[in-house]
């Protein structure tokens, strides 16, 4: 085999290898944050041809150890921005799980709601939660589980089901861009923007970008069967937010701003350690660059984000512990690491009552398209190829105080490889920090 097919086969593999990974996890990852509603005309494709695509896939995994599936995803089918995706996996290890959803249908005789439904039905032999039960408060000795100073090593990791559903309806606001219409048209050539951007210039929701107003609701089962305890991993919470985006294009912007805030409320009381709230802002900034002899673009993307839960709740237990009640799960609310937010540090490794978190990216869109001409390569519709360094830093804490919130940061930096593909981002980001480092796939820039 020559050194072209080598290359060439690493892309694929690293397609595929993208893509089971955007269904099997991306729905437990991704950030339940509203979008503008859009569709993407590239120069290369001016007919907006409908999209299907199935995979047969292999990867190895800590907590589902070697897995083989299929997934698929169609696109443009009904509808010009409507979504279905889908997989079935299982391992020798004995995980097993189906996933499927449907994102971003436009309700009948509407303009302006649409509606996004995701699920699975899973088993896992190693689930891993950075979180202990009861919680201690955050400044007992040693700290508990998933604070700020916690040992890395503290942890739960046994098997058990992750079964979840979530429910999202979104109301594009007839304001901004938006006046005239629910969707957004965006032209590309060589997957940069052409014409149909959306905002960039001037501030004003009332004149310029997207509004657009959300109401979710996830309901998550999961179960954790240690020698001594079973703990229990079930949220019902719902979200209701606002989202503005004044950037060019929101797949891939290049000038402009966006800003998130969102309240989150779970009211039952099955849920681990009570009913709970939080809530949470985020702020993203970008800067376009000069480009220079090797780039077609470059950008300078700034992001912050915070919250806070004002649920959570300290108390003396029986045996005159001090623990925390009314906290949001390990897995929502105030919590960094993975696909997202501190990328060189595990899933959800931290996760406390407050939160801050910043980080910076360099995105260099390269004029070199390694697989843009090749001819048995060209079902993937790549359009760029992009370089990218960022780092960043934050801290969860027990309180929402700045002295504390913006001491003890903790720090990761990194690389990614990201390309655009049929008009979508995919990449591939790595990332070292104090702890070591990971690796991630998933669709769509962190922000």
């Amino acid at each position: 085999m020559g050194p072209n097919m080598n290359r060439q086969s690493c892309f694929v593999i690293t397609i595929v290898t993208i893509i089971c990974c955007l269904l099997v996890t991306s729905s437990l990852q991704a950030r339940p944050i509203a979008s503008p509603k859009f569709s993407v005309i590239r120069q290369e494709n001016p007919n907006k041809a409908k999209e299907t695509l199935i995979l047969p896939y292999a990867f190895p995994s800590d907590t589902m150890g070697t897995t083989f599936g299929v997934g698929g995803i169609a696109k443009g089918y009904h509808q010009d921005q409507l979504l279905f995706g889908g997989t079935v996996f299982g391992s020798a290890d004995d995980a097993k799980g189906i996933i499927g959803g449907m994102w971003d249908y436009r309700l009948p005789w509407t303009e302006r709601f649409f509606f996004t439904a995701v699920g699975a039905v899973s088993y896992y032999p190693r689930q891993r939660a950075y979180t202990e039960v009861p919680r201690r408060s955050s400044d007992s000795r040693p700290p508990p589980a998933g604070s700020n100073n916690s040992d890395e090593d503290n942890y739960i990791e046994d098997d058990g089901d992750d079964n979840w559903l979530d429910l999202k309806l979104e109301y594009v606001l007839p304001i901004g861009s938006m006046k005239e219409s629910g969707m957004a048209e965006y032209h590309l050539k060589d997957g940069l923007l052409q014409s149909g951007a959306t905002g960039g210039e001037s501030w004003n929701p009332m004149e310029s970008g997207i509004s657009v107003l959300l109401l979710g609701q996830t309901s998550r089962y999961q179960s954790f069967k240690t020698i001594t305890t079973t703990y229990s991993g079930d949220m019902f919470p719902f979200q209701l937010g606002y989202y503005y985006n004044n950037t060019d294009f929101p797949t891939n912007p290049s000038k402009g701003s966006s800003q998130y805030l969102a309240y989150k409320k779970d009211f039952s009381e099955s849920s681990t350690g009570g009913s709970w709230d939080f809530l949470e802002f985020e702020a993203s900034k970008y800067f376009n660059l000069n480009t220079s002899r090797f780039s077609r673009q470059e950008v300078l993307a700034l992001n912050f984000w915070t919250g806070n839960s004002f649920s959570y709740d300290v108390v003396t237990a029986p045996n005159g512990e001090s623990v925390v009640e009314h906290k949001p799960p390990y897995l929502d609310g105030a919590k960094l690491g993975g696909f997202y937010r501190m990328r060189g540090f595990a899933n959800n490794r931290f996760n406390d009552r407050s939160v801050i978190y910043t980080t910076a990216e360099y995105r260099y869109t390269l004029k070199w398209n390694p697989i843009g001409n090749i001819n048995w390569l060209r079902w993937l519709k790549s359009d760029w190829f992009q370089i990218v360094g960022f780092v960043e830093g934050g801290r969860v804490a027990d309180e929402y105080d700045f002295s504390e919130l913006f001491s003890d940061w903790k720090f990761d930096g990194g690389i990614g490889i990201r390309a655009l593909m049929a008009g979508t981002v995919v990449r591939f980001d790595m990332a070292a920090s104090e702890e070591g480092g990971a690796a991630w796939v998933m669709f769509a820039h962190p922000f």
